[in-house]
This record gives structure tokens, C-alpha cells and sequence, in this order.
């Protein structure tokens, strides 16, 4: 997504842009999976602040409803406890706060309250951190970067996030619930700084929503509009190195020889790019260094009956969250107790399944660390999300899995480079990770751009356009001189 931005971009500035893509399709992890009979989105199956994606059909003189369908959801997420608690939560920020008030107690008063500073938050410190480079000192001599510097304390940068909810709320689950958005950035809720309490503003506010045709069709629109504007893709063609003549970069090679450039933006995963592209060539330690987010195990399962209860978003959460991210973070392992999401894109896209039946994308956190990915752990894996679910909905669901495929740490390595199979790059957990995290240009190679979900401002599909605004723009600037 940041490489089809980037690529718009520069198209639209007036330079000759051709893109290498090493699978057959466009969108990376934003792909789709045919399983049997039924449709699932492989990757992201979150859409919020769909203005990021319409600005570049603006950008071009294009009506974006002429290429790309949505609509917006009432009720964000159905949340699921152990002790058999449930909410349906509201996208409405006050609808939210009173369903939060009627089931466990909460002051709907400090919930509104809450959402209000994560949303006061991205406006003193969004434009900063998501639009421009944060090597830059420019970034910071602004008048608005002044501002936000004097008003930092609002911004809870020092205070980690739970400590924060738990601070705010009542109730446990209520703390849980909101917790869960560290998982957004790969992150642990325990570490992360509470800045990222804006994040669920964006749903609770903004908005969450769901394309007509699917997660995918993000991804299509765009390569639809890249197209009629003249940038040119080679699908199936894998970019085997960074031509460099000096301290600038030249092109690249493929399999069919080298393609001159006078600049390259990378969409690859920063570490793959540095150990597999440049493998010879000096590379930024420190941030290659950085922790890494977590990865997933996604079941794709197509189930022969539907469940009313569920919705679009289901999250069906673990008795112990911090021993969770325990395991997830410090010893290394795959929980024995996981947090399950559940996504049913069928809910909004009947055709994704047969009828009477449900495409269950079933998606649970582990480590980024591929050694772990062994058949036994992954059969383990299988039966207690089985058991889990099963208990839940109070039916016995692998008799209703009729097609059935997994992907994994190693599997997401092996399709998108993604290295230990992280989803997002480096973690966010330390409070100055934005500033460590790979930025959007090479400080060592002129004419090397990045964009994508493991450089600067991070992962998720809004970011992933941002990075590829940022990218265009500092590659832009560097052709014109």
C-alpha cells in the first residue's frame, strides 16, 4: 500500500515510475485467499480514516466513489470474556460510553472523556508524527511542532498505556478492551506509551469501516488508478539488489538484468532489504536492531453454518492478558491462553461463503521468531483455539470446518519477506521507538527511499499511505535538485 502510494505520487509530480512486484497481485500483505468455496482478505481486515485513500484519487482529478465502495459500520467490534460477558460496542462515542456504563459499571462520562483526549492527542501531535520525516530537524522547528512541544505533557508520552487504563476505569474488561489497541502496532499494552490511546479515537469517532468488495479491493482501486495515470507494473518479478554507484543508488537488478533509476523507494521489509538486497553494503545496526512486533497464526476456515452472535469483528479474549504479552514479549513463546480474533467478512459480503455458512479468518498473536513455528506447536495452537471457541459459542466447531488453510510466522515470511515474520517491523513498546524506527530515506545511500509498515510512522493501512506521502515527497525533492 505505501509503494502503491508512493508510486501515484511521483507519477502525478510528472517522473516516469515503474513498480516490481515479486507476486502476482497488487496490495502485499492486503491479498486475497480462495479456500474451496469460500473468499477470505489474507491480511488487514480493518478499515478506519478513509480519507488518507480518497486524497490520491483527489489528487488525480478522480471521483474516488468512482473506483472504491464503503460504508460504515455501527457496531465496531463484539467482545467476548471468559466469565461469559459480552458487548456489542457502538462506533458511536457516547452510544459506546453508555454500553460500557449498563454492563460493567463504568462512569460513561470519564469513557467520553477519554476518547475526547486521544482525539485532542492526534490533533496536536498527528500532523507531526504521520506527515513528515522524524530525522528531519525541520519536523521540529515548525510553528505547529512548537506547539505541540509545549503542550507535551497532554500527549502521556511518559505513561504507559494499561497504567493508564487502569487508572481511567473501573472494571477489568473495560481496561482489556482498550488495552487491545497496542496489538494495532504489533505492541504490548504493558510498555507501549499511552500516546497511543488516540488509536481507539479513529473508531470511536472517525470511524470504522468496510469495503463493498472487500479488504483487497483497497488495494485494486489504487492499482487501477496508478495504471490510468501511467505507472507501469511488472508483476512476478523479483528485485534481487540495489544497484549503487558510489553513495547514491542507480537502479536495480532482476532476474532479467538491471533497470537504471534515478531513485528506488523500497516497499520491502527494511531488513530484508539491508540483508538480502544489499547484503555487502553498510547497514543501520541500530535500527535493524530494534525488537520486533509480534507476528500471527491465521486459520482460515470455512464454516458450514452461521452464528448469529458474531459480527463482522469478534475478539474473544484471554482470563490473563498480562501473562499474554508476557509470553508474547519477554519469554518468547505462544500463548497457551490467547487473545482469538475473528473476523466474518460475509457478515457485510455474503458471497464470501455459501449461504447458510461463514468465512472465519481466525487470527491469533505470537512471537516473531520463525524457530518457533513447528507442526506441533501449530497442532496445539489449532486445538485450544478450537477448545476456546467451542466453549465460547457453546458448539462444538471443528465438525463445521468443511476447507481449512494456515498461515504462519514462516509462511508470512516466506509471501511478503516479512522478516521473522513480523507484521509490523519493530515493536512500539519502547517510549522512543518512533524516533529509533527506520526512516523514510537512506542517510548513507542518496536516491534510497522507504515506505511500508516496518519504516517510519509504522504499520496499518492509514500508515502505510502515509509513509508512501512522506517517501514521495523526500524523493521528489531530492530528483528536482
Amino acid at each position: 500500500m505505501g509503494g502503491l502510494a508512493a508510486a501515484i505520487r511521483l507519477r502525478l509530480a510528472g517522473h516516469t515510475v515503474a513498480v516490481y512486484e515479486a507476486n502476482g497481485y497488487v496490495g502485499g500483505k492486503l491479498a486475497v485467499l480462495q479456500v474451496g468455496a469460500y473468499r477470505f482478505d489474507a491480511g488487514p481486515s480493518l478499515f478506519t480514516q478513509p480519507d488518507y485513500h480518497a486524497e490520491l484519487f483527489k489528487l488525480a482529478g478522480k471521483n474516488p466513489a468512482d473506483y472504491f465502495a464503503y460504508q460504515r459500520l455501527q457496531t465496531v467490534c463484539h467482545y467476548f470474556w471468559p466469565d461469559g460477558s459480552t458487548l456489542q460496542a457502538p462506533a458511536d462515542p457516547a452510544a459506546l460510553a453508555r454500553a460500557l456504563e449498563e454492563t460493567f459499571g463504568e462512569d460513561s462520562t470519564k469513557v467520553k472523556a477519554y476518547l475526547a483526549r486521544g482525539r485532542k492527542k492526534f490533533a496536536l501531535a498527528g500532523d507531526i508524527f504521520l506527515n513528515n520525516p522524524l530525522q528531519r530537524l525541520g519536523t521540529f522547528t515548525s510553528a505547529k511542532a512548537a506547539k505541540a512541544i509545549m503542550q507535551i505533557y497532554k500527549l502521556q508520552i511518559f505513561k504507559r498505556l494499561h497504567g493508564l487504563h487502569a487508572a481511567t476505569f473501573r472494571h477489568p474488561h473495560t481496561v482489556q478492551l482498550f488495552d487491545r489497541y497496542a496489538t494495532y502496532n504489533g505492541s504490548n499494552p504493558y510498555q507501549a506509551s499511552a500516546l497511543y490511546s488516540m488509536i481507539p479515537s479513529f473508531e470511536h469517532g472517525e470511524g470504522a469501516y468496510f469495503p463493498t468488495e472487500g479488504m483487497a479491493s483497497i488495494g485494486q482501486s489504487l492499482y487501477r488508478l496508478a495504471t490510468e495515470i501511467g505507472v507501469a507494473f511488472q508483476f512476478n518479478t523479483r528485485v534481487e539488489a540495489i544497484e549503487r554507484t558510489g553513495g547514491r543508488v542507480s537502479g536495480i537488478r532482476t532476474a532479467a538484468g538491471i533497470v537504471s533509476a534515478d531513485a528506488v523507494v523500497s516497499n520491502a521489509d527494511v531488513t530484508h532489504l539491508y540483508r538480502d538486497l544489499m547484503p555487502a553494503a553498510p547497514a543501520p545496526e541500530r535500527a535493524l536492531a530494534q525488537p520486533l512486533s509480534t507476528s500471527a497464526v491465521v486459520f482460515y476456515w470455512g464454516i458450514r453454518r452461521s452464528f448469529g452472535q458474531l459480527g463482522l469483528h469478534n475478539i474473544f479474549f484471554s482470563a490473563d492478558y498480562k501473562a499474554e504479552f508476557k509470553a508474547l514479549f519477554q519469554t518468547q513463546q505462544w500463548p497457551e491462553d490467547p487473545t482469538i480474533y475473528l473476523n466474518i467478512s460475509a457478515k457485510y459480503k455474503p458471497d464470501d461463503a455459501p449461504a447458510g455458512s461463514e468465512n472465519w479468518f481466525v487470527m491469533v498473536n505470537v512471537p516473531a521468531q520463525t524457530a518457533l513455528d513447528t507442526p506441533e506447536a501449530l497442532a496445539t495452537l489449532r486445538q485450544t483455539v478450537l477448545r476456546i471457541l467451542s466453549a465460547r459459542l457453546g458448539t462444538e466447531i471443528e465438525p463445521l470446518i468443511e476447507a481449512e488453510t494456515v498461515l504462519t510466522p514462516t509462511s508470512i515470511q516466506n509471501r511478503t519477506s516479512g522478516w521473522q515474520g513480523a507484521l509490523y517491523g519493530s515493536n512500539s513498546n519502547s517510549l522512543w521507538s518512533g524516533f529509533w524506527r527506520h526512516p523514510n530515506f537512506s542517510k548513507r545511500y542518496k536516491g534510497l527511499f522507504f515506505t511500508g509498515g516496518t519504516v517510519h510512522p509504522g504499520g496499518g493501512i492509514p500508515l502505510a499511505l502515509k509513509s508512501g506521502q512522506i517517501a514521495a515527497r523526500l524523493a521528489q525533492a531530492y530528483l528536482q535538485k
